[in-house]
């Protein structure tokens, strides 16, 4: 049985989302971000225990195809970059499809009409959190940070980041207060 979960976006999420079936005696076939394979089917006693603990713990229960595929792309936009391995001619459509086989049309239609913000919206703002991250980190300066996460120049970069902080990246910087949202709240 196939278990779809709506915020998992990193590797605690995995190991928190485990516990939870563990704690029902739950054997897990397979776990990854957004998706839980069962061993074998769940009694709906125990099914609905466990959406109550996943609620509890931050997580939610996906029961609607569209919602599914909409969970997929974020969870494969967040992968892409947290590795910052995204070069100036990364194309999101062309990546986004060919990791789910399908038509990117498609795939942005359902997107936009489950979480009211395109695809191209959304992937942004994860860059942009991104770039807080690091830039709070300070493990490397805009020039680096432009060029793992696929923007064409320092300008790029500094222009998309003002236009959704409000801040240029050297002002954030000095800021130091943080200002940063968790990934599943975008």
């Amino acid at each position: 049985m196939k278990v779809f979960i709506k915020n998992m976006v990193c590797d605690r999420c995995i190991s928190a989302v485990s516990a939870i079936f563990n704690e029902f005696s739950v054997q897990i076939k397979s776990i990854n971000l957004g998706e839980v394979e069962t061993e074998q089917g769940i009694s709906a006693k125990d099914l609905q225990n466990i959406e109550k603990r996943l609620v509890e713990t931050g997580f939610e229960r996906i029961k609607e195809a569209a919602h599914q595929l909409a969970d997929k792309v974020k969870g494969l936009i967040i992968i892409k970059i947290s590795k910052l391995d995204i070069d100036e001619n990364f194309m999101l459509s062309k990546y986004l499809s060919s990791e789910l086989h399908k038509d990117y049309s498609a795939l942005s239609k359902t997107f936009s009409q489950n979480e009211n913000i395109t695809i191209e919206q959304f992937f942004i703002l994860q860059k942009i959190e991104k770039v807080k991250e690091l830039l709070l980190y300070n493990e490397f300066n805009l020039t680096e940070i432009a060029g793992k996460l696929g923007y064409k120049s320092v300008q790029h970069l500094s222009s998309q980041f003002r236009t959704v902080t409000g801040f240029t990246p050297t002002e954030f910087k000095k800021l130091k207060a943080g200002h940063r949202k968790p990934l599943d709240k975008i």
